[in-house]
């Protein structure tokens, strides 16, 4: 869990660095932009009632001539809107230069004069902020009129979205429109550190009420129409070329005055939207960076991306709604913060898991091997039980001693020889060790007597059978289970007449049938004290007389072939022996050897160990 909590704070951590150091550097400004006029374009508002523009448009140029105009008719224009009673006169329109009639200046400063004075469009200022608009800002004074900046700052996609409090010394338009309206000028706390503030735009381009130049002069705007508004004289016409790209104009521009209209709509109400202050646009993008390395704690993948597509949603509809109450909240930021901290997290939690799954494969290898070895242990074990019960019977008989490691490895090799696996031959082979464990019960003078048993003593003999299972019975080994299966039935017979329980058939236990055919070849080439060593050729004879009445004869077959064809295990086996066996070096015989192993293969089924 630690290194769970260390991973996500790390992905959190980086997601805010990285997320802080981008917002700093401005590299996500013009995407955050980009967020706010899409703001813009999804909030309704209401058409402004307070502002109008008298456009400068392609209609008026075509009824009054070609521009500019004499400035008699702008004199005329402000007659006009003076007998509307309008809020405030805004000409943006230069007037910086004298024109060359005098005449017609006198007229416009006269008629500004009569209009209660406007604010006027300047370009330029000296350092002290001071204009050459009509004459100079003490003859301006003396009308009741100023002169503003005109100048509103593009940003670095040349697009206007704030306007600014005052551009070196000398106060904006809006600011001074503000200023003439209100009755006070706006204080510097409306705008931001660097002295500008958001357009609260009312809509796109032409989202102003408009009335044509052309059609105020011929007295065809109603009085209601301008009165109490700020009203807005400028050049709206493409060929005049003031028209500007904005946060809410899309693939259009807005003219100019419009634009004026726009930022002195929104000094009018005090710049009601805001740039959220510092510590929340902080306090927003550390929430969002460290939201889904914790949620990642209690919750896998999936609901982890779900949540943090869920928290990207919740979040953008949060800014809107903010927007909508006019505070501009960043996005992308926290949005970057969120994504980094998100595909952060999904590596934290790869590389974990891919960790823990190192870690819990070495562990499994380990107790694999551990496992393993142990199993080889309890192997070894049992095997060294098994040979220290095999080694009571050779403290009785030494010849039985040798007798079991001879038998035992003729059983493994005749299992394989009738199909058995190598495991299935190798159980048989180990379990055969302890055929003869039931003799360390038997008397000595029975076990040791040189001659014919009597029939009592005969019995006591056969008991050997039931001693040793009753020795080996209800062990969980598999090993000991077919050990104790072969010392019961190795001596029963294939046609019923054996001992202890008169099995016949393929009720013998088919571990037994191979023991039993093993235990009378290696008896009758062994010398015992109640009988001579047969010769090979002698006990071959007798495994195929017997074959169908003492042995199963499929595997009497397969026995007397390997024999006679001289497989290297009899061979080692037969070396022991008195004599050679019979078929050594025989070409014929080994392959006679070779088909009945085949075939036997094939006959033994499901009939295997």
């Amino acid at each position: 869990m630690r290194r769970q909590i260390a991973a996500r704070a790390l992905a959190g951590v980086a997601a805010v660095l990285v997320a802080l150091a981008a917002w700093g550097s401005g590299a996500l400004s013009p995407l955050e932009d980009a967020t706010v006029d899409a703001r813009f374009g999804v909030r309704h508002v209401a058409t402004p009632s307070e502002v109008v523009v008298v456009d400068i448009d392609e209609s008026s140029i075509a009824q009054l001539g070609a521009w500019p105009w004499r400035r008699r008719l702008h004199a005329r224009a402000l007659d006009r809107i003076r007998a509307a009673q309008p809020a405030a006169i805004v000409y943006d329109v230069q007037f910086t230069e004298p024109s060359p009639h005098a005449a017609d200046d006198v007229a416009l400063y006269e008629a500004l004069g009569r209009a209660g004075g406007a604010v006027l469009a300047s370009g330029t200022s000296d350092d002290r902020g001071r204009t050459d608009v009509m004459g100079g800002d003490e003859a301006l004074a003396e009308i009741g009129s100023r002169a503003g900046a005109a100048n509103l700052p593009t940003d670095r996609e040349g697009v206007v979205r704030r306007y600014p409090r005052r551009i070196g010394r000398l106060a904006s338009i809006a600011a001074l429109t503000a200023e003439r309206v209100n009755g006070r000028p706006l204080p510097a706390s409306a705008f931001g550190a660097d002295g500008t503030a958001p357009i609260d735009f009312r809509g796109g381009t032409g989202a102003i009420p408009h009335v044509s130049f052309a059609d105020l002069l011929a007295g065809r705007v109603p009085a209601a129409v301008l009165r109490g508004k700020v009203v807005v004289v400028g050049a709206t016409a493409p060929t005049l070329q003031d028209r500007h790209a904005t946060a809410t104009s899309g693939h259009d521009t807005m003219p100019g005055p419009e634009l004026q209209a726009n930022a002195i709509w929104t000094a009018l109400h005090g710049n009601p939207l805001r740039d959220a202050p510092l510590w929340i646009e902080i306090a927003g993008l550390v929430v969002l960076g460290f939201t889904v390395p914790l949620v990642s704690l209690r919750a896998r993948l999936v609901p982890t991306v779900l949540a943090a597509a869920g928290l990207a949603a919740a979040g953008a509809a949060g800014a809107q709604l903010l927007f909508d109450h006019d505070l501009i909240v960043d996005v992308i930021a926290p949005l970057v913060a969120l994504i980094l901290s998100t595909f952060g997290t999904i590596i934290a939690a790869y590389a974990l898991e891919a960790r823990r799954r190192r870690r819990a494969g070495a562990y499994g290898r380990a107790l694999e091997h551990e496992v393993a070895a142990r199993t080889q242990e309890l192997r070894d074990t049992q095997l060294e039980i098994i040979q220290r019960l095999s080694q009571a019977a050779e403290h009785r008989d030494d010849e039985t001693g040798s007798h079991l490691k001879r038998m035992s490895r003729l059983c493994g090799q005749l299992a394989r020889a009738a199909g058995a696996t190598d495991a299935e031959a190798e159980v048989v082979e180990q379990a055969s060790i302890l055929h003869d464990i039931g003799k360390i019960g038997l008397p000595d003078d029975i076990l040791h007597k040189p001659g014919k048993l009597t029939t009592a003593e005969r019995t006591i003999m056969q008991t050997h059978t039931t001693i040793a299972a009753s020795l080996l019975a209800g062990s969980p080994s598999r090993l000991l289970q077919h050990a104790e299966e072969i010392a019961r039935t190795h001596h029963e017979k294939w046609d019923g007449s054996g001992y202890p329980a008169g099995l016949a058939g393929a009720d013998i236990p088919w571990a037994g049938r191979v023991a039993a055919l093993c235990d009378v070849y290696d008896a009758l080439l062994t010398q015992r004290p109640y009988k001579r060593a047969w010769t090979v050729d002698a006990a071959l004879a007798h495994i195929e007389a017997q074959r169908g009445s003492h042995f199963d004869p499929e595997l009497a077959d397969i026995f007397v072939a390997l024999v006679r064809a001289g497989l290297p295990p009899f061979q080692a086996t037969l070396s022991e022996a008195p004599h050679p066996p019979l078929g050594e070096g025989d070409a014929s015989g080994r392959v006679a050897g070779d088909a009945m192993y085949g075939a036997a293969r094939e006959r033994r089924g499901a009939a295997q160990v």
